[in-house]
């Protein structure tokens, strides 16, 4: 199995073999927890405008994610993983957009195996992997606004590869220096309601969920469910 690193949007459509396109902070921490919650599935889309036009259409129940961090008018819940573990998500159809993670899930053209990936999923993830033996895996790092690479990411990558090489990897260290990265402050920012405290908490509860989150293209939709590690 050759395991390869790679960053940001040009990463995601350089990726190859199973794909996991990772966003701690935190679209893909949000989408774990929504499924966790019962939500039934989670369209992945690129535009504020089509995830819009989709709940309109009756596609999907609810709108959640952000631009620039915050929700966007009209949506439903914005890309908080805390305010989504509070949220009535049962049987609920969610439509998702954010500026890196399904940015890079639209970008990965070139999968054959597509997962959305976080802290709270890296062990079923990479067993997940591990169960299709594939010859070829993409881990990218979705990084700020898929333009700037972010501590999370990068390690959550990193953490990702020791798991499937057969490592068990260090959890404290992978939040330590997590926690010692430059974006930890806004978190307890008065300034940034958006960034709740409890999102923090949330993202760095790793392999708080024994699923996977993979990609589907059902009637030319990505959609995102959990599956089995």
């Amino acid at each position: 199995m050759n395991i390869r690193i790679d960053s940001l949007l040009a990463g995601a459509e350089r990726a190859v073999g199973a794909v996991v396109i990772i966003d701690v902070f935190r679209a893909f921490t949000t989408a774990a927890v929504a499924l966790a919650k019962g939500a039934t599935k989670i369209i992945i889309v690129r535009d504020v405008e089509e995830a819009l036009a989709l709940r309109a259409a009756g596609v999907g129940d609810l709108c959640m994610g952000e631009v620039g961090g915050r929700a966007p008018p009209g949506f439903d819940l914005g890309n908080s993983p805390f305010e989504a573990s509070r949220a009535d998500l049962k049987g609920r159809t969610i439509i998702q957009r954010t500026s890196a993670g399904t940015q890079g899930i639209v970008a990965a053209r070139h999968a054959t195996r597509l997962y959305a990936g976080s802290l709270l999923t890296a062990t079923a993830t990479a067993r997940a992997i591990l169960k299709d033996a594939p010859a070829e895996v993409t881990l990218v790092a979705m990084g700020l606004e898929a333009v700037r690479r972010s501590d999370e990411d990068e390690l959550c990558a990193i953490h990702l590869r020791n798991l499937l090489q057969g490592r068990r990897g260090s959890l404290s260290g992978t939040r330590d220096v997590i926690m010692a990265g430059p974006q930890i402050p806004d978190f307890h920012d008065p300034a940034k309601p958006h960034l709740h405290p409890g999102d923090l908490d949330i993202a760095l509860d790793i392999d708080r969920h024994d699923f996977a989150v993979r990609i589907f293209s059902e009637d030319e939709r990505l959609v995102a469910r959990k599956v089995a590690a």
